[in-house]
């Protein structure tokens, strides 16, 4: 069974930092893409960020590039997303996600709150 259980998420100001994680179990993780997508409230799923198997290769949103960095450890089967210069529109409940894009299976979610 696919099990993706994220956390890190908070409460912070804008132009600060947080870093999730993202702890996977039930599948061979290195062989396999992943995602970050995120949803804010009353609006749709997001992808936000996606890594290839081996860390190499990301890909990221035109709205979080250069600020969101994603990142993997395979020995640990995990997976990581940085979040710097937060601003109030990155306020959501960020999910992971097996898979490149929005349709693999995703954690219960963490939730980001950007507020002064």
């Amino acid at each position: 069974e696919v099990q993706l259980v994220e956390s890190g998420g908070g409460l912070v100001q804008p132009g600060g930092s947080l870093r999730l994680s993202c702890a996977a179990s039930g599948f061979t993780f290195s062989s396999y893409g992943m995602s970050w997508v995120r949803q804010a409230p009353g609006k749709g799923l997001e992808w936000v960020s996606s890594v290839d198997g081996g860390g190499g290769v990301t890909r990221y949103s035109e709205s979080v590039k250069g600020r969101f960095t994603i990142s993997r450890d395979n020995a640990k089967n995990t997976l990581y997303l940085q979040l710097n210069s937060l601003k109030t529109e990155d306020t959501a409940m960020y999910y992971c996600a097996r898979g490149w894009g929005l349709g693999g299976p995703r954690g219960q979610g963490t939730q980001v709150t950007v507020s002064s």
